[in-house]
């Protein structure tokens, strides 16, 4: 299956001078074919990069509200076979697909066995938000004879060493967290997110997405105002939360929020 890297999304964001809406949902919440039908219609409402997340029993930096979805995907029998057809069903409509993913089930499930199972499936590369590079040389070795993206993370609290490090080792784009502490929509973006996006741009000419917080229109066109991506993940896990069981009355919250989210990222 052909790829459409994350680095073409950014070349028509970047035209259109605006930045790029990342959405993110886990696999398998509702279900694996629920997850799927909610992936695209984010995609239809304005996604431009897709983010979906292997739910894991150990999630340290996801919030409750995540968890929550993660929990009952597990409890749905998630393998990571589903998540790699859900990233087959999302590539397919053109969508830059990545995952996000903490690292132990990739080192259970096999990093080469998974790199190759991920061209397989179409997706672009992978989030490791708890794999830093100086740790990660199996899955560099991977991604690189593959070409697939390795999004790596900084934070409000790394150095500027720390920095130059991670987005050297980077390809895609690199995911500046934009609060400490563990994901969550937020009432008010954080004041540290643009400085440290100031900082990862002196050492890389890679585009910087934020995340971690955005959860309206008017958030997301603050960060697009110094962010070339913003990342929304718990404020799209929440809207289908709420939905319960009615999920056509879901995925139509879903598409008015995400729309919402991409009217924002245009305005910034």
């Amino acid at each position: 299956m052909s790829v459409t890297s994350t680095a073409t999304a950014f070349e028509r964001t970047r035209a259109e001078g605006r930045a790029a809406l990342v959405g993110y949902l886990p696999a398998g919440y509702p279900d694996v074919p629920g997850a799927i039908e909610a992936l695209k219609v984010m995609v239809e409402a304005g996604c431009d990069i897709i983010e979906i997340g292997l739910p894991y029993s150990d999630p340290v930096m996801d919030g409750p509200t995540i968890q929550a979805a993660a929990q009952q995907a597990l409890e749905g029998g998630i393998r990571t076979a589903d998540v790699l057809r859900t990233v087959e069903a999302v590539a397919a409509t053109g969508t830059p697909t990545l995952v996000m993913t903490y690292w132990n089930p990739i080192e259970r499930f096999g990093v080469e066995r998974f790199a190759q199972g991920l061209v397989d499936a179409g997706g672009a590369g992978l989030i490791t938000p708890d794999l830093t590079p100086d740790s990660a040389a199996p899955w560099i070795e991977a991604a690189d004879a593959r070409d697939l993206d390795k999004v790596f993370l900084v934070a409000p609290s790394s150095t500027d060493e720390r920095i130059a490090m991670t987005t050297a080792a980077s390809r895609g784009f690199v995911y500046a967290t934009a609060v400490m502490g563990v994901t969550g929509a937020r009432a008010s973006t954080s004041d540290l997110a643009g400085p440290l996006v100031a900082r990862a741009k002196a050492t890389t000419n890679l585009p910087i997405g934020v995340g971690l917080g955005v959860s309206n229109g008017t958030q997301a066109a603050e960060v697009a105002g110094y962010a070339d991506a913003v990342i929304v993940g718990s404020a799209f896990v929440r809207t289908l939360l709420d939905a319960g069981t009615d999920r056509q009355a879901g995925l139509a919250a879903l598409r008015k929020l995400t729309e919402d989210l991409a009217d924002g990222v245009r305005r910034g």
